[in-house]
């Protein structure tokens, strides 16, 4: 059973996240390597994995990561969760509100609320590094996350999609740069009319993306994985 729902704002129906890791730049509390619950109503809205070298006074990178259809945001931390915490990383995995995302069940809305309201309370908690905050996710995941990062480009200076779909962006916002992978052997998203689609058409549109296909299905292979963190921590410099 769904908690019950605040209403959707009109800035959550256009995709467009409000938290900032600027809103407080007061001081942060200590915080024990973990992986936490963020609940909304009640109800688990994300996990958050704190890395063992996290202080708050050395601001963090975050990943936002997002899960596939029928997945949690147990196994999204699952998928990279080694090499965040050997690099320093926060973690969090947002748990979307139904089987997959809601702009692939109709428009974008409910999780959209959730996954502000849990950046604002990993912001309020936590010290993290303003120009290296991502977004990233695998198949439906990924495809939400290259939505919501061409529609927040202020927030995400980068994004990581493994085995996208498609992305339907509402507007885009600054110039967030991007890493892509696909297994030219995907039965369930096919290369052909996703990621070979997809980036050349981020390509033509001036942005920068690095991309990456692998022999192999729908999967995140960790050589992959590993040049994705790496990709990621460098930032745009």
């Amino acid at each position: 059973m769904r908690e019950r729902q605040e209403p959707v704002g009109a800035a959550a129906r256009q995709g467009r996240l409000t938290a900032s890791p600027s809103q407080d730049a007061g001081a942060k509390p200590e915080a024990p390597p973990s992986i936490r619950n963020l609940d909304v109503n009640g109800t688990r809205a994300a996990l958050l994995s704190v890395p063992p070298g996290y202080a708050p006074d050395r601001p963090a990178p975050l990943l936002v990561l997002l899960h596939g259809a029928g997945g949690d945001a147990q196994q999204a931390i699952g998928w990279l969760n080694e090499l965040a915490d050997a690099a320093g990383l926060i973690l969090l995995a947002p748990q979307s509100d139904g089987p997959t995302w809601d702009v692939i069940m109709g428009g974008y809305g409910t999780d959209v609320q959730r996954i502000d309201t849990a950046l604002a309370e990993t912001f309020r908690d936590f010290a993290i590094d303003p120009t290296r905050v991502a977004i990233g996710g695998f198949s439906d995941g990924a495809s939400y996350a290259l939505s919501l990062g061409l529609i927040n480009g202020a927030l995400f200076r980068s994004v990581v999609a493994f085995s996208p779909g498609f992305a339907v962006p509402t507007r885009t916002e600054d110039h967030p740069r991007f890493f892509v992978s696909h297994g030219v052997a995907d039965r369930v998203l096919p290369i052909d009319p996703c990621s070979r689609t997809l980036v050349p058409k981020l390509q033509s549109a001036g942005f920068d993306v690095l991309y990456r296909e692998f022999e192999g299905g729908h999967t995140i292979p960790a050589p992959i994985a590993r040049e994705a963190m790496d990709w990621m921590l460098r930032g745009n410099g």
